[in-house]
């Protein structure tokens, strides 16, 4: 049974995520941005052991957040699953800024991190201008290098892989959308527990259980570096040395 945050857990795939881990027997914690989301997600998941409430969008909040969970911890997996399509810098701060906070601070780090990416990553800005402005596609590209960069630091001793759950009908992707709903939880199930194709992988990118291809400006290391001193630059946080 392993202890498992995911964030942005109130609706969508990170709800559903949260339903399949907790009745595969793991404590799963819900995320939600104000009390009144978190009262849906738990209604939503009675079979959740809690739920931690904090705004991602605010960088205090965030920090918050983080301390919160160090309190609750040790971790064995943190799906950054929280994310917004609108542009700007609100998308800045939830989908990439906050990912890299919790990374950053969150300690001892759990087992395994999971960075939700995005197929439109491949559309992303690799130049890293003007990042506070980031589209959904630049955001999605960053957590990819999230993923590479932590793997990175970490070793073999923390896995964080990335993963796309593809075009799935949730309220974000819509009702028409093509791909398979089931398949992409199944992939957060895989990486959360670190088993199947998953077990001792880290610095992947994933889509439906198994590798994909990816935006190979992503493995870049200079970028990767890039991407971090921006952060860290913004926010005050380094990152763990």
């Amino acid at each position: 049974m392993s202890r498992i945050f995911i964030t942005g857990s109130s609706d969508g795939l990170g709800l559903l995520s949260a339903q399949a881990l907790a009745n595969r027997g793991h404590q799963v914690f819900l995320h939600a941005r104000n009390p009144k989301r978190a009262d849906d997600a738990r209604s939503a998941c009675p079979q959740a052991t809690g739920c931690f409430i904090g705004d991602l969008s605010s960088t205090e909040e965030t920090r918050s957040l983080a301390s919160q969970l160090n309190e609750a911890g040790p971790w064995d997996a943190i799906i950054h699953n929280a994310g917004v399509m609108r542009g700007g810098e609100s998308t800045f701060a939830i989908n990439t800024l906050a990912p890299y906070l919790l990374t950053c601070l969150i300690s001892p780090p759990p087992r395994r991190y999971v960075f939700l990416s995005s197929s439109m990553h491949q559309g992303g800005d690799v130049t890293l201008r003007d990042i506070e402005r980031c589209s959904y596609s630049d955001s999605k590209l960053h957590n990819v290098m999230l993923a590479f960069w932590f793997s990175r630091h970490f070793g073999s001793q923390v896995a964080c892989n990335s993963m796309d759950p593809g075009w799935v009908p949730t309220k974000m992707g819509g009702s028409g959308a093509p791909d398979d709903i089931n398949a992409a939880v199944d992939t957060y199930v895989m990486l959360a527990e670190g088993s199947r194709a998953a077990e001792g992988q880290t610095g992947k990118y994933w889509y439906q259980c198994r590798e994909r291809t990816f935006k190979s400006a992503a493995s870049d290391k200079q970028k990767q570096d890039q991407l971090i001193g921006l952060l860290h630059g913004k926010s005050g946080v380094q990152p763990p040395g």
